[in-house]
């Protein structure tokens, strides 16, 4: 059961309204549209899921890779982005295209994505009725919707406005190549799109921009884990290893100061202390790309390495993702365990992704709960940049998003 303090963090702060009887207000004729309301106090609240995103056909993997080959802060490139990244995204896509056909033609992101925000508004509106209704917004970084599709409907439904909305990362571990870069592609689209001093006032943004060790999230991780160990016979279930594997970064962005490894090793270690330590295990990494070093060891060589010493029991844990894509359905699914299979680790399986977690959904409503309620623009480390970080466009979105409201910290240099 989820331990967490989540059901005692009610917002008490009830409109008028919520106190008629419920067959009175039944009888309300008029529904008023996604603005500003006058029956509530800061409502509504658009609630803003950021991710990466996925193809949802074959047809789309071009776009989607070239716009991800594009961005600097995924993949840094040099000096050659503009030459480079267009000649790697096109030579990877017929490559790209037979991978997402062989997890069924698309990625499911974003059918999680709308449903995991939809469900998480479902439960806002009743713990938080004074910045009721909430409103569910996805965007993502390369693929539809894109941040701009999502930005423009935002603005056609009122929230330009002083509207509030909350830009809710599902990156858990912060990293500037993932939830920093899609802050730095909403504060580009914010400024093209209300320009730097809105005549209206624009969007009041805050941001959730990490939740590595959130009760709920770590709960739901650990009740998928002891799912899986439970199909393993009883008398090897404690020796099996549990393999937490993230998405890798190039070491250029490690070695800059990047917090990401130490956050995906946070979550580990809360989930290992949740599970009371009961098996050994290891931390790796999976989806490099090129030829540039990156953050390892390799989930792949992790696996074969360990299958080859006589360790067939295992267990994948994709610690970094909230939904099953491509990473998960083809790389560890018919990639790692499939060559695992070949060489005699018929015991290697993977845990379930968080997709449709009850758990998980009830942690994601209490991490924007805390965040609604705390008047926090966002946490204390978003104001802090990478020790080696010379990028202007970092500070200038960093700057944006703490003083949206109120000044947290003046942004450290």
């Amino acid at each position: 059961m989820l331990t967490s303090t989540s059901s005692q963090l009610k917002c008490t702060s009830l409109p008028p309204s919520c106190y008629l009887p419920r067959h009175h207000r039944s009888m309300a004729t008029v529904v008023p549209p996604v603005t500003q309301s006058s029956t509530a106090r800061k409502g509504p609240t658009a609630m803003v899921f950021m991710n990466m995103g996925g193809p949802q056909t074959v047809n789309e993997v071009g776009p989607f890779l070239s716009r991800l080959f594009a961005d600097a802060d995924l993949i840094p490139l040099g000096r050659l982005q503009n030459y480079l990244g267009p000649l790697i995204s096109r030579r990877r896509t017929p490559k790209i295209q037979n991978q997402y056909a062989a997890i069924g033609g698309g990625s499911p992101i974003r059918k999680w994505s709308e449903y995991q925000s939809a469900e998480m508004c479902k439960i806002l509106d009743e713990r938080c009725p004074e910045s009721a209704p909430h409103k569910p917004y996805v965007a993502f970084r390369y693929a539809d919707p894109l941040t701009e599709e999502m930005y423009q409907q935002l603005l056609d439904d009122g929230f330009g406005k002083q509207g509030r909305a909350v830009a809710f990362t599902q990156y858990p571990q912060y990293s500037c190549s993932t939830t920093g870069s899609s802050l730095n592609e909403l504060w580009k689209w914010r400024i093209r799109l209300e320009g730097k001093e809105p005549e209206n006032g624009g969007v009041r943004w805050s941001v959730i921009d990490r939740w590595p060790v959130h009760p709920g999230l770590i709960e739901a991780f650990a009740q998928n884990i002891e799912a899986q160990l439970a199909t393993y016979p009883s008398e090897v279930r404690k020796d099996v290893v549990l393999l937490f594997s993230a998405h890798s970064l190039p070491m250029s962005v490690v070695n800059r100061g990047d917090t990401y490894p130490a956050e995906v090793a946070a979550t580990v270690h809360a989930v290992m202390t949740r599970l009371n330590f009961s098996n050994p295990y290891r931390l790796c990494w999976q989806s490099q790309v090129g030829p540039s070093a990156w953050l390892g060891a390799q989930t792949s060589d992790t696996v074969m390495a360990y299958v080859r010493k006589g360790h067939t029991d295992l267990v994948l844990i994709p610690i970094a993702f909230t939904s099953d894509h491509i990473e998960t359905l083809f790389e560890l699914d018919q990639e790692v365990i499939h060559e695992a299979k070949q060489e005699g680790g018929t015991g290697v399986k993977r845990a379930e992704s968080l997709n449709g977690s009850p758990t998980f959904i009830g942690a994601l409503a209490d991490v924007a709960e805390r965040h609604l309620r705390s008047g926090e623009v966002c946490s204390r480390q978003m104001g802090i940049r990478c020790q080696g970080c010379k990028s202007e466009r970092c500070l200038e979105q960093k700057r944006f998003f703490m003083n949206t409201e109120r000044s947290v910290e003046e942004v450290i240099r």
